[in-house]
């Protein structure tokens, strides 16, 4: 384990993973979240602004929160996100679904590749070698 500083109130802590956050400034964090929520479940159209003004809590940490999939706004809401690749405006989570869909042709590809390539070295293995003396 390494042992780092909290990013928000600067104590030394057992770093694990994740955020580089102490124990007690992540569960300051989490009921924050579990505030925010319940206030953009209260209020469906307000914007990221407002839930940011109102909540006490940074537009990059409510940002944090959609991409991770975590805060969902309302169906009819105009909070939008742009997708990490080509930009086009997304609800929530990090990429669009026509950017979702290549990435996962792209590494199916790969995959089925090298178990190609794999089989080729295991067929040429296979043959009887003669040397010449």
């Amino acid at each position: 384990m390494e042992v780092k500083n909290c990013k928000e109130c600067r104590r030394l802590f057992n770093y694990i993973g994740g955020a580089r956050l102490c124990p007690d400034c992540k569960s300051k964090l989490e009921e924050k979240f579990a505030e925010v929520k319940k206030f953009v479940e209260d209020n469906k159209n307000a914007s990221v602004a407002v839930v940011s003004e109102e909540m006490e809590v940074s537009v990059q940490q409510i940002n944090q929160w959609v991409r991770e999939e975590r805060l969902i706004f309302a169906e009819g809401s105009m909070v939008m996100i742009n997708c990490e690749s080509c930009g086009t405006p997304i609800r929530t989570g990090r990429y669009c679904d026509k950017c979702k869909n290549t990435m996962v042709n792209k590494f199916s590809g790969m995959y089925q590749r090298q178990e190609l390539e794999k089989k080729k070295d295991e067929k040429d293995r296979a043959r009887m070698r003669f040397l010449d003396n």
